[in-house]
């Protein structure tokens, strides 16, 4: 291999890895339908804390994906200041961790089950 490829595919690399990091920072709303917005705004704000090899955390992003219900995914492998938030503010290392609303009006789920999501978007709509 000559030097020149050498460089090329070290600067590749690091290209690789500086993108990986770069996306990694910022927490994601879903993307939706456009046509189904208007029925999206039913729902509070919902925050999904979840890793990648989950298998009960695909389940929960499957299910929300499959229904239009919008939700942020926070990684806690990759975003430190959601596995801090998950640890400290919600007192959980384990996930799935779903979070409805915000502030006071905010209901925390444990675990993942559609009837249990359903339960606890219930509450979340009473405190609204």
């Amino acid at each position: 291999m000559t030097m020149t490829n050498k460089l090329l595919s070290a600067l590749a690399i690091i290209l690789a890895m500086t993108l990986s990091v770069v996306a990694a920072e910022q927490p994601h709303q879903s993307t939706l339908n456009p046509s189904k917005a208007a029925a999206a705004k039913q729902y509070p704000r919902i925050v999904l804390y979840s890793v990648s090899w989950c298998p009960h955390c695909r389940e929960t992003k499957e299910y929300l994906t499959k229904n239009d219900i919008p939700f942020i995914n926070r990684d806690v492998e990759i975003d430190t200041s959601a596995m801090e938030e998950l640890t400290g503010k919600y007192n959980s290392t384990g996930v799935p961790v779903i979070v409805f609303g915000t502030g006071k009006n905010e209901v925390v789920m444990k675990g993942f089950t559609p009837e249990l999501f359903q339960e606890s978007l219930k509450s979340a709509r009473a405190k609204r």
